[in-house]
């Protein structure tokens, strides 16, 4: 069963998260926490040691958000190439998701705490960590399925794939124009036709 206390902290992180994906870390303030949740410092303060705690997770939460979403997509389809297909479909139509609305979390944490938060720096190359090596999992069953070309290497399609769909996204957002994110998802597309069997 779940405390009080739990409950207050996943109350914070949930109210949090959307703001720390919009502002970044430097930008969003203590008054920003007390005014999306109604509560004061000491009730913050006394459910997180500090800033950079709530920061980590509402990054955290803004990471399972995108995670759940792609699964949930994935979850559709047997085929590990249509699989691939549907993370390049979550990505196109991330607009559909108010959690999105203000970018990628992996790309607007990472330009932020490159040089200046080393723990959210480290949550970040954990998280494209963790989706690269669950990517070349995915393109090796597609190579062994024959879906994907016997010479395809894994590690580097994956590597590309990713660069491809996150730099479409900040400069989409960067931008303000959605033509960035729709013509880097046609070329993802044929990135990903160029290694079908």
């Amino acid at each position: 069963m779940i405390t009080k206390a739990e409950r207050t902290r996943q109350y914070i992180i949930e109210k949090t998260a959307p703001i720390f994906n919009a502002k970044g870390f430097a930008g969003t303030s203590l008054s920003d926490i007390t005014e999306a949740t109604g509560l004061t410092k000491g009730s913050i303060y006394g459910n997180f040691a500090n800033k950079d705690e709530v920061a980590l997770a509402a990054f955290d939460h803004n990471l399972k958000q995108v995670s759940d979403g792609i699964r949930a997509l994935q979850q559709q389809y047997t085929s590990p190439l249509d699989k691939i297909r549907a993370c390049v479909d979550f990505y196109r139509d991330s607009y559909r998701f108010e959690y999105m609305h203000a970018g990628c979390p992996i790309a607007n944490a990472g330009t932020e705490a490159d040089d200046t938060h080393p723990l959210l720096r480290t949550r970040v190359k954990e998280a494209l960590s963790a989706w690269r090596r669950s990517l070349e999992k995915l393109v090796q069953r597609a190579i062994d399925a024959g879906e994907l070309k016997a010479d395809t290497k894994a590690a580097d399609f994956s590597v590309l794939f990713i660069s491809m769909i996150e730099g479409g996204v900040m400069l989409s957002k960067a931008t303000g124009d959605r033509t960035y994110l729709t013509k880097t998802m046609k070329y993802v597309d044929a990135f990903v036709d160029m290694h079908c069997a």
